[in-house]
């Protein structure tokens, strides 16, 4: 069932999206070569408990970690470690917390230091095929219009869309209904209408699209290894049209909510 939200509801998943979007601008400047994937995921705990947050994902049906650091061909759900960043890789970063009962939830992918082409294209192909995908985020038009704006803008590129793993309704949960997948034909699943709150994601690869797990039956890689890259925001439907919750926009409003216990 999906549930819709208030515009009040609407307004406390913005903080606490905003509160993710803040965390992940921060890591984005810890990002070098050399740097240990568990560095960026303490701070990155620190930092939500710093304001008032709680990490979603730290024993999220088993999930060890507060943050999925997945790296060049790792698609999702990386468990952070001693590795080491390396020139040239890339890395996304996936993040959510629980703030005043609301979840926030959103994913970026870096390079670290100077990549080639193909992942440069690679990563700016994901953070497009998310805003062609929003573009159908309207009311009247149907979930699947988004998947297909999404695969269409992605294959258009030459890459292929992750089937594995869909976007999804938030709020509440972590994971609401309805499902968001990243292809398929227009037209079909729930009429969108206000009060829908989505994690739309694009995750694409370079090369093919099926998947494996890793024996930490967590990191998911691409089957043939190549590149992979992952772009996620909160968005909502408003009666005043879409709004991207964790698109980061007022840092005083945040630094505000450093020490705050309403968790």
């Amino acid at each position: 069932m999906i549930v819709y939200k208030s515009e009040e509801e609407i307004l406390v998943m913005k903080k606490s999206n905003q509160i993710v979007a803040k965390i992940l601008s921060e890591l984005k400047k810890m990002i070098r070569p050399g740097i240990q994937t568990k560095e960026l995921e303490q701070y990155a705990e620190k930092r939500a408990r710093e304001m008032g947050a709680v990490p979603a994902f730290k024993g999220y049906r088993g999930y060890p970690a507060s943050l999925c650091t997945s790296i060049n061909e790792e698609i999702v759900h990386g468990i952070p470690s001693s590795r080491k960043l390396r020139e040239r890789d890339i890395i996304s970063l996936d993040f959510g917390i629980v703030y005043n009962g609301f979840y926030g939830d959103a994913a970026v992918t870096y390079p670290v230091g100077e990549v080639d082409a193909h992942a440069e294209k690679l990563i700016l192909t994901a953070e497009k095929a998310f805003f062609h995908g929003i573009k159908q985020f309207k009311e009247g038009n149907r979930i699947s219009d988004i998947s297909y704006a999404i695969q269409m803008y992605v294959e258009s590129q030459g890459f292929s869309v992750i089937r594995s793993f869909v976007g999804h309704g938030i709020g509440f949960s972590l994971h609401e209904e309805p499902q968001v997948p990243n292809f398929g034909f227009p037209g079909h699943g729930p009429k969108i209408k206000p009060g829908l709150v989505l994690a739309i994601e694009p995750m694409i690869a370079l090369k093919d699209w099926r998947v494996e797990i890793l024996k930490d039956n967590w990191t998911a890689v691409t089957k043939d290894r190549s590149l992979s890259a992952h772009f996620e925001h909160t968005v909502a439907l408003t009666r005043n049209g879409l709004e991207i919750l964790s698109h980061l926009e007022d840092e005083e409003v945040l630094e505000s909510l450093k020490g705050s216990q309403h968790a």
